[in-house]
């Protein structure tokens, strides 16, 4: 998360913008992590945990896995042919997973976790892979938030290869665009330097300058606060 933070903030990008944790598309149904445990673990709350026999470990797996298969049917919705999205049945589930609507039913209603042939079956019948089922909460959002980096980054340097070469075009007489901030000035000096040294470089700068500015920032809460006691 405080990766994720350093990217949106050199991005200029809005948190909830990229960290929604409710509807389609959102932390909650990408992980298949019900929405009010994903704010939890998303504020630093230790991750909830079963009892520590080994039965209550076991309970909690199998019930871990028929309340995924629940939430895809509930999340994943098929298109009706009048405009209306409602879920799938247990029988084109079940044909997916090569078993039967009965035995899907009973297993929903025991809380007993299918075999891993049927487990993938189902997660795949829903375009997901079996991870999505067996993984852990703190590991189903990790993987979520693991992928939002990466997307993060690649978009970051994208745009700073953008600037960076058309600061290069500009040439040295041209003006340097304020929205540009620290980068404009880096990359201009560096404009005769490798690619793959300056880039570092510039995000090294980039990150001092953002530090700096953390830290303007708290001075000036810090100053205001004390004005506002001694009034």
């Amino acid at each position: 998360m405080r990766r994720i933070d350093m990217l949106l903030d050199r991005m200029g990008v809005d948190r909830e913008d990229v960290l929604r944790v409710e509807g389609e598309g959102g932390l909650s149904y990408a992980s298949g992590v019900p929405e009010a445990e994903v704010r939890e673990l998303l504020r630093g709350e230790p991750p909830r945990t079963p009892g520590q026999a080994e039965e209550a470990v076991v309970e909690a797996r199998h019930r871990r896995v028929v309340e995924r298969i629940l939430f895809l049917r509930a999340t994943r919705l098929r298109d009706g042919a009048d405009g209306s999205r409602r879920p799938y049945s247990l029988a084109e589930i079940a044909a997916a997973a090569g078993t039967s609507a009965q035995w899907l039913d009973k297993m929903i209603r025991t809380g007993k976790a299918p075999n891993l042939d049927h487990a993938a079956g189902i997660a795949g019948f829903f375009g997901e892979r079996i991870e999505f089922l067996v993984a852990e909460p703190v590991e189903a959002l990790g993987r979520v938030l693991q992928q939002i980096h990466r997307d993060l980054l690649e978009r970051t340097v994208e745009r700073q290869d953008m600037d960076l070469q058309r600061l290069r075009n500009a040439g040295p007489e041209s003006q340097v665009d304020p929205a540009l901030g620290v980068v404009a000035y880096a990359a201009r000096a560096l404009a005769d330097v490798p690619d793959d040294t300056a880039q570092p470089l510039i995000a090294l700068i980039e990150s001092v300058a953002r530090r700096s500015r953390e830290e303007r920032a708290r001075e000036n809460r810090a100053a205001l606060e004390a004005g506002g006691g001694a009034q």
